[in-house]
């Protein structure tokens, strides 16, 4: 099936097994160290395609499934103090100096499940090349696409630094 853009969906569906072009292990702080997984990063002639799998986040009650704020950071660490474990991680990547929502680094909320979240999007705000170095960050409240600079979306919770794939 094709769509207007001349994209068809078996296009992005035959991402899938593929060696991604870069990958981000997901770690929690201390405070939440149960969180792990892995975000990856495809290079396609449409944008990035993007794969998220988190688990061991925290889980909501029957009317409050956790969202979680989801972000790229300018930052190239993820390290930090007790105040802030994710301090290295710095603010949102925005090269173009856009007003929250539009920064390049904010995608699109993690939909907590029993504590797994699995995310897969499309994404034309950045290329791969540009994000390697980066960090990429899950925050522990919904981000409310609102509040500048960062979408009031709570503190740090787990980090992953975005490395190249290679071989």
């Amino acid at each position: 099936m094709e769509r207007s853009n001349g994209m068809t969906y078996s296009d992005l569906s035959a991402l899938f097994g593929k060696v991604p072009q870069a990958v981000a292990a997901v770690q929690g702080s201390t405070a939440y160290a149960g969180v792990q997984g892995s975000v990856r990063f495809y290079e396609t002639r449409y944008g990035v395609f993007v794969v998220a799998e988190i688990g061991g986040l925290p889980r909501g009650g029957r009317c409050a499934t956790p969202i979680f704020a989801f972000h790229i950071h300018e930052g190239m660490a993820c390290r930090g103090d007790t105040a802030d474990p994710f301090a290295k991680a710095g603010a949102h990547y925005n090269p173009q100096g856009c007003l929250h929502p539009y920064h390049a680094g904010d995608l699109p909320p993690l939909w907590g499940v029993n504590g797994y979240a699995f995310s897969a999007f499309l994404t034309g705000r950045f290329s791969v090349a540009e994000i390697i170095g980066k960090t990429i960050v899950v925050h522990a409240g919904l981000d409310d696409f609102t509040t500048q600079p960062a979408g009031n979306a709570g503190a740090k919770i787990a980090c992953g630094e975005i490395r190249a794939v290679t071989g």
